[in-house]
């Protein structure tokens, strides 16, 4: 089971409500969280709040992340851009176990517009019961890096 820090949250509008409920969720679970916005479903930028979470994750201020935009896309785009980010989209519960499973992700990224908070939190529950298996996934999380 992944040992869970503060967990930062970051979301654009489309991903706003989402991000509401993965708060009770969290709440539920007795994690604490930062929330990095945004803060109403008002039309914004989602880099203007996945820049944030990425560097308080990079900075160990929060671990993991949990990042919603509309389609998780563009929000995942951007958290990737950091060096020390492994932001995995994951619409079902088996891709969020892969994401940890193999690729260690630190930063659990959900399509706001796509999946209700049932699958929410089966994703949810997968992305904090899977742990890193390392090995041979180790070397190729190893060769992400372009520093």
């Amino acid at each position: 089971m992944m040992e869970v820090k503060t967990v930062g949250l970051a979301s654009d509008h489309a991903g706003y409500a989402l991000k509401q409920f993965v708060k009770e969720y969290l709440a539920e679970k007795g994690y604490a969280y930062k929330d990095f916005g945004t803060d109403s479903e008002a039309s914004c930028d989602y880099a203007d709040y996945a820049h944030p979470l990425a560097q308080a994750v990079e900075d160990g201020e929060c671990y993991p992340g949990i990042a919603i935009c509309g389609s998780g896309e563009g929000i995942s785009m951007t958290l990737n851009k950091h060096q020390g980010i492994r932001a995995g989209l994951s619409w079902i519960p088996e891709i969020a176990h892969l994401c940890r499973q193999h690729n260690d992700a630190n930063v659990l990224v959900m399509p706001g517009r796509f999946i209700d908070t049932d699958i929410a939190r089966k994703i949810m529950d997968e992305f904090f019961a899977t742990d890193f298996e390392g090995g041979r996934h180790q070397r190729r999380i190893d060769k992400m890096s372009v520093k």
